[in-house]
């Protein structure tokens, strides 16, 4: 059984689970197999949107394959309403698979580790509260240590 890490992401009310926020707890609760979940964090939105996000990371224990983890987490998004259309547009509920162990997948419908993993804060946070060990398996840097890249200024110089 592997361990998968689902980023989790909303900005808009739901009719049922209310703030972004709710919606995310409402999700956590419908995984299947979650053995750690991050804390709630509100960021800023990506792209063109303007409402804030609610983020989260959950760790799943996942038996099955991974298209058909995918296949769940979109089916999951449909029932909280979400509508397929412009990226980075506002979402109910947006569910992606960040990483699975040192699992690399390059799929037409699949990547694994996520390509933008490493360039999103948002994303990055919570990974760290629930596995700041992991280790990408393409870059071998940990999550800790590909945080603290990002958080890193640019033009400066490690020491």
């Amino acid at each position: 059984m592997a361990i998968v890490h689902v980023a989790i992401g909303s900005n808009r009310c739901h009719g049922r689970f209310g703030r972004p926020a709710g919606v995310l707890r409402a999700a956590m609760a419908a995984l299947p197999g979650v053995v750690a979940a991050s804390p709630i964090l509100a960021t800023a939105p990506l792209g063109p949107g303007t409402r804030r996000y609610a983020n989260a990371v959950a760790a799943l224990a996942w038996p099955g394959s991974l298209p058909a983890l995918l296949a769940l987490l979109q089916g999951m998004e449909r029932d909280f309403g979400r509508r397929r259309g412009r990226r980075w547009g506002d979402r109910a509920l947006d569910l992606d698979i960040i990483a699975a162990g040192s699992v690399v997948l390059r799929g037409r419908d699949l990547r694994v580790p996520h390509p933008e993993l490493a360039r999103r804060r948002f994303v990055l946070d919570p990974l760290v509260a629930v596995a700041p060990g992991w280790r990408h398996p393409v870059s071998r840097l940990t999550a800790r240590q590909l945080r603290a890249r990002l958080l890193r200024p640019k033009g400066r110089p490690r020491a």
